[in-house]
């Protein structure tokens, strides 16, 4: 914090029991409550662009209810990440449920809007559309960047029913818009069928590397963290998770799920590992609470927004 201020952390659950008080998330400050702030957890409630289960756009409050139950310390990383950075929750990105385009306009604005008073962005979807706005946003500040993409599908193909904006195409628009480090992205947690073998060697041109989830269970989650690490290299990062990169036994509650995803330990893991790269925003996305189970996804991604938090605070970037 500028000036010596002492950031303001979460609510202390010895006073406000952890089922009571607003819902933030993990209860931090509102974005209101503090002068200024270094991290802004945001929701965007968007799911117009989903092409199979909808219910995304429920996602932030599902995961800020998950969320009520991390604690201050994070043990993993041996960090207080919120003694660290004024990590603050920022509300939701009010968009239209109508038109996918308009929406994709209203988000970037509002992600525009947030970075002007403040440091870095980790969104809630919402439903993988919404990656593309932050996408444009954090560019706009941190030029091209290198995507950490953890997800079951490649979200590289162009159209769906001649649509551009959908939550299987933000990664072509934004390869297509200049916004990635082409030499330093990578997808980790691919699986499942696939329309042809051309959407593999289409995702290869656009310069993404390719990690699999029989690559992880093979090789192991150190071999798999050095790979990524080697190739975003000093590269400014934005990690995208596609909470569907779990198996559905980790997060049934996702709108497209695929047989054997990666485990919520090991998806934990390779997110921590991450570390040192410089990781000026992300996304933890596709959390559909209808098809949840006793909270296993919003959970699950509770705590994966919880790490990479963890990360950015241990690792500050200029202004």
């Amino acid at each position: 914090m500028a000036g010596g201020d002492e950031p303001v952390g979460p609510t202390d659950a010895a006073a406000v029991p952890r089922f009571a008080g607003v819902g933030t998330f993990a209860r931090l400050p509102a974005l209101a409550e503090v002068p200024r702030w270094d991290i802004a957890v945001v929701g965007i409630p968007f799911d117009g662009g989903t092409s199979y289960r909808p219910g995304a756009r429920f996602g932030p409050a599902a995961v800020r209810q998950g969320s009520r139950l991390l604690r201050p310390y994070n043990p993993a990383q041996e960090t207080l990440p919120f003694a660290l950075a004024q990590v603050v929750d920022a509300g939701d990105i009010a968009c239209t449920p109508f038109s996918t385009e308009e929406a994709v306009n209203q988000i970037q604005a509002a992600a525009d809007s947030l970075l002007e008073t403040g440091g870095r962005l980790v969104a809630i979807g919402g439903d993988h559309t919404v990656a593309l706005p932050l996408l444009r946003a954090t560019a706009r500040r941190h030029g091209p960047v290198a995507l950490v993409h953890f997800d079951a599908h490649l979200d590289t193909w162009d159209t769906y029913f001649g649509q551009r904006f959908t939550h299987g195409t933000p990664f072509r628009r934004a390869w297509e818009e200049g916004l990635l480090r082409t030499d330093r992205s990578v997808h980790v947690g691919l699986r499942g069928p696939l329309y042809a073998d051309t959407d593999l060697t289409d995702d290869s041109g656009m310069g993404f590397a390719q990690v699999t989830t029989d690559d992880v269970a093979t090789r192991g989650v150190a071999a798999v963290a050095q790979q990524v690490l080697a190739r975003v290299g000093d590269a400014p990062v934005y990690v995208s998770v596609d909470i569907d990169v779990l198996d559905p036994a980790h997060a049934p509650g996702t709108g497209t799920p695929e047989a054997g995803g990666l485990t919520s330990r090991e998806l934990l893991s390779l997110v921590r590992a991450l570390e040192p790269a410089t990781i000026v925003g992300a996304d933890v996305v596709e959390v559909s609470p209808a098809y949840d189970q006793s909270e296993i996804t919003a959970v699950a991604a509770a705590h994966v927004l919880y790490d990479l938090l963890t990360l950015m605070a241990r690792r500050p970037v200029p202004a």
